[in-house]
């Protein structure tokens, strides 16, 4: 029988009073790029097909979250939208009897033929990862070609409703960090939050490392060569990005100190990895294996209990700027973005 987040339950709410209402759902591992921040070039083996959770696992698992506490839901992947289904089983989120706010990240390259079937089916909105607006950047970046198809999608995005769009750009010295100026120009353009991210280097085995990562002062000094920034309120659809708006801005632009002044101590998420791991912390090789219990007939109880587990073990900070990378044992579309 379900569970419920009463007096007599646990609440998600960890040993530093962060209270976790927010879920990040992976849903495959598989991506239609090859990002070299995120893969070597040869690409991984993907899961077999056994290894990810189907739906209705995942559907359980947002099910019990909800119950739990979860208010918010972020499909991820690798790429969300490369699985088979994915627009039904978006409905089914939304339709969830908790109503949480279900949002995707996304690489926008399927995103024009998908974005209106998914505001149809609830969802709110849609980050698109973009890190470069040249042709022959993007497939140095991602190995691929698609960026009009990209460009494309986010004009389907806002012509569906799936705003505000929010466009997330990764400086990376000496690959990209020439044109954070242009995408904070596109917020004079276009009704789309750009947010400029600290690179983290997931892995410490691919292209780029963690003293190419642009610090977020600097990121600054290069948007305000087009004029001084005004801040902005944040909501709490904005995340950890402390936001601006350029005068004249369509669009606030937003900037995520994840290194230099990380936001850990306001973190409220959780992950859940394409094959059915819990894990607490992006930076943590801490998970606890969930797939085990819903394959092994275990109950709606068992498995609220291992996401309070998780919540007991989520650390206070991921410490990166001492570490200098991540764990090292993962791909980022492993863990899911």
């Amino acid at each position: 029988m379900p569970v419920h987040a009463t007096s007599t339950s646990t609440p998600l709410t960890d040993r530093f009073g962060r209270q976790l209402s927010y879920l990040r759902l992976s849903v495959t591992d598989r991506c239609n790029l090859r990002c070299r921040y995120c893969m070597p070039e040869e690409g991984v083996a993907p899961l077999a097909h056994g290894d990810i959770l189907s739906y209705e696992e995942l559907y359980r698992l947002a099910r019990i979250a909800c119950d739990l506490g979860v208010q918010k839901i972020r499909v991820t992947g690798g790429e969300p939208l490369v699985r088979k289904g994915i627009v039904d089983f978006i409905g089914r989120l939304t339709s969830l009897p908790q109503q949480p706010e279900v949002v995707l990240t996304t690489n926008g390259l399927r995103l024009k033929e998908l974005a209106g079937p998914l505001k149809q089916a609830g969802l709110r909105r849609v980050n698109v990862s973009l890190d470069t607006l040249r042709p022959e950047r993007f497939l140095q970046i991602t190995r691929r070609e698609g960026l009009a198809e990209v460009l494309d999608g986010l004009e389907a995005a806002v012509a569906a409703g799936l705003g505000p769009v929010k466009i997330n750009m990764v400086p990376i010295l000496g690959i990209n960090d020439d044109e954070i100026v242009d995408f904070a120009r596109l917020t004079l353009q276009h009704p789309w939050t750009v947010r400029f991210i600290e690179f983290m280097p997931v892995s410490s085995d691919l292209d780029y490392s963690a003293d190419q990562r642009v610090a977020a002062e600097t990121i600054r000094e290069k948007i305000e060569t087009l004029g001084p920034l005004q801040a902005e309120q944040r909501s709490m659809t904005d995340g950890p990005a402390r936001l601006f708006r350029l005068a004249g801005g369509q669009s606030p632009l937003g900037i995520i100190p994840a290194v230099s002044n990380h936001f850990c101590g306001e973190c409220n998420r959780l992950r859940i990895t394409s094959n059915g791991r819990i894990r607490p912390c992006l930076f943590s090789a801490e998970e606890l294996d969930v797939k085990s219990v819903l394959r092994g007939g275990g109950s709606d109880d068992a498995i609220a209990a291992l996401f309070v587990g998780a919540t007991g073990i989520k650390p206070e900070g991921h410490q990166l700027d001492q570490l200098g990378n991540g764990p090292g044992d993962k791909r980022m579309q492993e863990i899911g973005g």
